[in-house]
């Protein structure tokens, strides 16, 4: 991977997509729930910058399974392609009948649409290893119980490494600049690694475009944030300067224009967390 060379929460939650509404425009999914989001950003374009030796150069002296959260818009099809990249298994390998293909490593997948959760759960090839749950990260109130209670499961009070794919631009624009930040906070304190994939501003722009030409009410914050421009550089900044975060590298960019970047704790983060779990 190469370095770059820069390196309170409002608002209503709108109803989730459902079965039964007609073919939807993408103006029409405020909180980035695609329905078919891989038909035009699939994720081979994001999984082949990823190195398939990953998770052994992240953690080479590993004595016990990763456990790593994804927070995504298009579950089912990245949660299963992250995983075979990850392990380094062929498209043949894995299947229903053979649930232990990945007892090394646990994937949970979290989407605030249910219906997308009900899909991605019924679509699995790994349901031993990679689970799926309906959350709204904003809302403490669930995702601190379910959190903690998944992590409990494997004995850990935070994971090994976080996937924030394309998720950063919805959480801002329906939760504002402090809501960008709260929410890259409690990432932060909840992982060892976050790899985190932006939207640049741009995406901000035909966002709030498409809904306007729905007819849809503007997002709430959308002309009120005062953290805009490069994106990733800003969040680079807040990760770093607020979240005791460090970059350590910058994996490229996807055909669409955005950066994978991966950062790394340095430590303070976590020592209350750790001293927790050493008790255990």
């Amino acid at each position: 991977c190469s370095r770059p060379a820069r390196a309170g929460l409002g608002g209503k939650m709108a109803a989730p997509i459902s079965e039964e509404s007609p073919a939807l425009e993408p103006g029409a999914a405020p909180y980035g729930n695609f329905p078919n989001y891989s038909r035009f950003h699939p994720p081979e374009g994001r999984i082949s910058l990823l190195p398939s030796g990953l998770l052994r150069s992240l953690f080479p002296a590993a004595t016990r399974p990763p456990c790593e959260p994804l927070l995504s818009s298009f579950l089912q099809e990245l949660s299963v392609a992250l995983y075979r990249h990850l392990l380094g298994l062929q498209e043949s390998e894995g299947s229903l009948d053979q649930p232990a293909a990945g007892k090394d490593l646990n994937l949970l997948c979290c989407d605030i649409d249910p219906v997308l959760i009900e899909r991605a759960q019924q679509c699995s090839p790994f349901p031993a290893s990679i689970s799926f749950a309906s959350l709204d990260i904003m809302d403490s109130s669930a995702r601190e119980p379910f959190l903690s209670s998944y992590l409990g499961r494997f004995g850990r009070s935070t994971f090994d490494i976080i996937f924030c794919m394309s998720v950063t631009m919805w959480i801002h624009l329906n939760h504002g600049d402090s809501g960008l930040m709260e929410f890259l906070s409690f990432l932060s304190s909840l992982c060892q690694y976050l790899l985190i994939e932006p939207q640049p501003w741009k995406c901000y722009r035909a966002a709030a475009r498409r809904l306007r030409k729905l007819g849809r009410n503007d997002f709430d914050h959308f002309r009120s944030l005062a953290i805009n421009g490069d994106m990733a550089e800003r969040i680079t900044q807040i990760l770093t300067k607020d979240c005791a975060m460090e970059l350590v590298c910058c994996f490229g960019s996807t055909s669409w224009d955005r950066s994978l970047l991966l950062f790394k704790s340095n430590g303070s983060n976590h020592k209350g967390r750790e001293s927790s779990e050493q008790e255990q």
